[in-house]
């Protein structure tokens, strides 16, 4: 079985990564060569057949967080992101998770939500949807070769009122089992097709045809137990509850806080092709579920003062279909993680969230946060200044030691160089 714990990483060369990165995740030659292309994986071709009005390509770092145990199983994640520290802190939170057996994660079917919008309805339009619901999921199968030859597809018919200025909606809403895709573009389709329907039902006019992002029929559940002595004991451990519950009373610092799970979350989802607005909309409004915004993690410690880490979220995502299919790079990401299922890709998400979320507060409850991130930053201020590969460790161990890090700085002191 490949192990995740590999050390010191950020050490090795280049080539000595891919080496490593390839083994683990076996590879081809082909596989590896994309990972080395200079533009990113796609090229402007590619990107032309994407989006509209394309002029060119835009590529952010990609690189592996080490040492991960989610149920059991080894993983190396890609993540891509631009922000330094993410990674570093991603890898040394599964670290510490590491020692008491990684992460525990659950998640739910891929149930995706349609809905279809109903103005003018009759009085009675609810109970007359319920009585042709077989009728209405039938049509709506009608439209997936596939989902329903898996036992997938449409599942069941809801209905709901809302007020608004303009008077009283009825919104029906189709619950999906879209399986391994993430499910955006079959729920449009059946929402659409059974809209006609709906209408000769309910006597009224259908308007938006739409799935929601707000994905509350996939939850995820992540929980880790960080070794106490490994956290630093157990006033550390208290700190660290204690900035949880500054997070969860203050909106303002839920908004930072949520920000550094999502950090870990998005970036392996920009590495495998999801959508990432999606992704951060749903987290967003789950932190608001309870009517005020607050931290998505929980963090308390159990009866031998280990520090316990949880995080619910609601997750949409998929290996087949979209992006996956069209971009190379995040075709050999999927790889790497080796994750059969959606279920399995959403479980090493959540996990990457909760790592993340654990090296931030464990950070800022210690030494504070800009002591690794800084020497991150000042790596990319001596680059900036023009330094070369071979003076910038020297640029950045002078602008720590003098604690003058800054573009102006980093610049004096190549002078000096």
């Amino acid at each position: 079985m490949p192990d995740s714990s590999i050390s010191k990483l950020f050490e090795k060369s280049r080539k000595e990564r891919l080496d490593i990165v390839g083994t683990f995740a076996n590879l081809s030659s082909d596989e590896l060569n994309i990972l080395q292309n200079e533009n990113g994986g796609i090229s402007y071709e590619n990107a032309d057949k994407m989006v509209e009005n394309a002029i060119g390509t835009f590529s952010l770092p990609l690189g592996v967080a080490t040492n991960f145990t989610i149920n059991g199983k080894d993983y190396l994640i890609p993540m891509v992101i631009e922000e330094p520290s993410v990674i570093a802190a991603a890898s040394k939170g599964a670290k510490i998770a590491r020692i008491k057996g990684g992460f525990e994660v659950t998640a739910d079917e891929s149930y995706s939500i349609g809905q279809i919008q109903v103005l003018d309805a009759d009085e009675s339009a609810i109970q007359k949807i319920t009585n042709s619901s077989d009728e209405i999921i039938n049509l709506a199968n009608s439209k997936s070769k596939s989902l329903p030859k898996m036992n997938k597809g449409a599942k069941e018919i809801t209905c709901k009122t809302i007020d608004t200025p303009s008077g009283k909606m009825l919104i029906v809403e189709l619950l999906i089992d879209v399986g391994d895709a993430m499910g955006a573009n079959i729920t449009n389709t059946m929402c659409e097709a059974v809209s006609p329907l709906i209408e000769k039902i309910t006597g009224g006019k259908t308007l938006l045809r739409i799935l929601s992002n707000y994905s509350t029929r996939r939850i995820v559940k992540a929980r880790a137990v960080f070794e106490k002595e490994a956290v630093g004991g157990e006033s550390v451990v208290d700190n660290i509850i204690k900035a949880f519950e500054f997070a969860n009373n203050d909106v303002y610092r839920a908004v930072t806080h949520n920000k550094g799970i999502l950090n870990g979350i998005v970036s392996v989802a920009n590495a495998t092709g999801q959508d990432s607005r999606a992704i951060e909309a749903a987290a967003n409004a789950y932190a608001a579920k309870s009517g005020q915004y607050r931290s998505l993690s929980l963090w308390s410690k159990d009866s031998e003062g280990n520090l316990i880490g949880e995080l619910e979220i609601p997750l949409s995502v998929g290996i087949v279909g979209g992006i996956i299919t069209v971009h190379p790079v995040a075709k050999v990401c999927t790889k790497i993680l080796g994750v059969a299922s959606a279920q399995e890709l959403a479980c090493v998400m959540t996990a990457t969230g909760l790592a993340q979320n654990f090296s931030a507060i464990h950070a800022l409850s210690t030494e504070g946060i800009q002591k690794g991130h800084m020497r991150l930053h000042a790596r990319n201020l001596a680059s900036s200044a023009g330094a070369t590969s071979q003076q910038i460790d020297e640029i950045v161990q002078k602008m720590i030691e003098e604690k003058k890090i800054s573009l102006d700085g980093a610049k004096e002191l190549l002078k000096q160089i």
